[in-house]
């Protein structure tokens, strides 16, 4: 994918928001941060979305992750989308995490979050259904770029976040495997060896016996 990917500083941009002007790294700080983009203000999948992620907003807090929404629309269509959003999670979740406002669409070029199929009644490129974890370094350590007909499922996101945090926590000693959730056994990265894995696990770890002999699958709890 061209453009802002894994690996890469996310810039630094400065836009107005429903909480006021927001410049990106000072928002992510010393944490982590989910910036997630949607084509447009008042549409249905957006709406369904941006309501989901208000109800998870206190699992990724407990988890020190903060959440930062972008729209190509401005600042004050936001608000009145947020009465939306929050009538449809049934009063019950309030969007508390800031919305950028895009209206140049500037802000979504640099965020590699343009989708080149969808488009205004201008022609012009809208967001696309994108999201990037940033770390604490302002680097993406995960991304999600889904079709504007596919809504996101935010426990897939969660559950990618806590494998990150999981991963981080072992400075990246630990990976974790197809299907993974917190509480799970994680495997232990090729590079360290087994007498470096006693160390790190005095509880040990199991070694997976398969048909090649090679003993480069190792599962231990976390």
């Amino acid at each position: 994918m061209p453009g802002l990917t894994i690996g890469d500083t996310v810039p630094n941009l400065e836009l107005d928001s429903t909480h006021g002007k927001i410049r990106i790294h000072d928002y992510v700080g010393d944490g982590y941060a989910i910036i997630f983009s949607h084509p447009a203000d008042f549409t249905p999948v957006c709406t369904t979305e941006m309501a989901a992620m208000a109800g998870y907003a206190k699992e990724f807090e407990k988890r020190g992750v903060k959440l930062l929404g972008i729209s190509c629309d401005d600042v004050e269509s936001h608000r009145e989308w947020t009465k939306d959003i929050e009538a449809y999670g049934g009063g019950k979740q309030k969007v508390t995490y800031p919305i950028l406002a895009d209206p140049g669409r500037d802000a979504i070029r640099q965020l590699n979050m343009v989708d080149p199929d969808e488009k205004d009644s201008n022609g012009v490129s809208l967001p696309s259904r994108a999201l990037h974890v940033v770390g604490p370094d302002k680097a993406v350590k995960l991304s999600f770029l889904y079709p504007a007909t596919t809504g996101r499922n935010m426990d897939e996101v969660l559950r990618a976040v806590d494998s990150l945090l999981t991963a981080a926590k072992h400075g990246g000693k630990v990976a974790t495997p197809a299907n993974w959730k917190p509480g799970d056994r994680a495997v232990i990265a090729p590079s360290v060896s087994d007498e470096e894995a006693r160390k790190m696990f005095p509880h040990g770890f199991e070694t997976a016996d398969l048909p090649s002999k090679k003993s480069y699958l190792r599962f231990t709890k976390v």
